[in-house]
């Protein structure tokens, strides 16, 4: 079969389309992704898709098709933090001081991330790490696993390591739009991690989530409708979760103010460097209460996910207990230090007054 076929079946409208069949759409991806398909081929398969709304079926197909063609030789088996691609705009990234505080409660962590994509636009963890002073681009494989041995958080720079997929950048830059790479890529499991969670932005996803996950065998997972479509849980309201495990779905909603961990928003104005110096703050157990306890719910839950903690309220006494020790943030050193041979300067203090 030839794209052409694909588009029609896709392409026929709200009534007359159709999905594909997990096989049609596996054949799909791999025209997709060696750009066997033109461009405008491809890029209106992936806006009719879009308007249809991919199937589980299809999008299990991308998923395997995009794993078929990333690196994913090294294995570094405990949780994947699958946040979105296209990064934040208005909310703190919680999500890289909370790998720090799990990885010192001795749990394995990936992150992963690009240059920031559409249609967000946001601060991603390359260029969250460049406001750090740490420069990812120029981390190879060894320093990479160094650094993953060494503190326990490893981290992908998906643009080297996804394979067929980094071709597509440009396209879907052009495109502007979500498409089902936003989720496919997220999922690559870079590392082989039996834990994941995972941020949503639509409560209409999540049934489809669940049995996307359950279909790719994770171990134990947790869909999260957090800030941004990330996977990071509200400090200052609830919000809404499913814990996936053995095929079953549970709904949990998560509720800080049940754990007395609830804090308000401050308004901030969220620019890299402003992220970086609100993390540096909250590693050394010197930031403001709300960023605080929204780190340690959130590594709280996460200990609770990757079944190292046997109650999220464990978790959160562990995630505490790790800040105020200083263990999270010499865990922290430990991966700067190793990432890069020659860390450079950061752009916010690297450690506070």
């Amino acid at each position: 079969m030839n794209m052409n076929h694909f588009l029609v079946e896709v392409g026929r409208g709200k009534r007359g389309s159709r999905d594909l069949t997990y096989e049609e759409a596996a054949m799909c991806a791999e025209l997709i992704l060696s750009q066997t398909a033109t461009p405008v081929q491809i890029g209106a398969f992936l806006a009719s898709a879009r308007l249809k709304m991919e199937s589980t079926d299809e999008l299990k197909a991308f998923v395997d098709i995009c794993r078929k063609y990333a690196d994913r030789n090294y294995s570094h088996e405990g949780i994947d933090f699958a946040g979105p691609y296209d990064g934040r705009s208005n909310s703190y990234y919680a999500s890289l001081a909370t790998a720090f505080v799990v990885a010192a409660a001795g749990v394995k962590v990936t992150l992963h991330g690009s240059e920031p994509l559409p249609p967000k636009w946001g601060v991603t963890y390359p260029v969250l790490f460049r406001a750090l002073g740490i420069n990812t681009d120029t981390a190879d494989d060894t320093r990479c696993q160094r650094a993953a041995e060494a503190s326990g958080v490893r981290f992908i720079q998906a643009d080297r390591y996804s394979g067929k997929l980094s071709g597509l950048r440009q396209l879907r830059e052009e495109m502007g739009l979500r498409t089902i790479f936003n989720t496919a890529e997220k999922l690559i499991d870079y590392s082989h991690s039996p834990y994941l969670v995972f941020g949503i932005f639509h409560n209409t996803v999540f049934e489809k989530t669940a049995k996307l996950l359950t279909d790719l065998n994770y171990r134990r997972a947790m869909i999260i409708q957090g800030s941004e479509g990330s996977e990071d849980l509200h400090i200052h309201r609830p919000t809404r979760t499913y814990l996936v495990e053995n095929g079953q779905t549970t709904l949990l909603m998560l509720d800080p103010e049940m754990y007395d961990i609830d804090s308000y928003v401050p308004d901030t104005k969220w620019t890299a460097a402003k992220q970086a110096e609100v993390t540096l703050e909250v590693l050394q157990g010197k930031g403001m209460m709300p960023f605080m306890n929204q780190v340690i719910f959130n590594a709280g839950v996460r200990l609770y996910v990757a079944e190292h903690a046997p109650s999220i309220e464990e978790g959160i006494y562990i995630s505490k207990s790790l800040l105020e020790s200083g263990d999270a943030w010499n865990t922290y050193q430990l991966f700067r230090e190793h990432i890069t041979l020659n860390p450079e300067p950061a752009s916010v203090m690297t450690e506070l007054q």
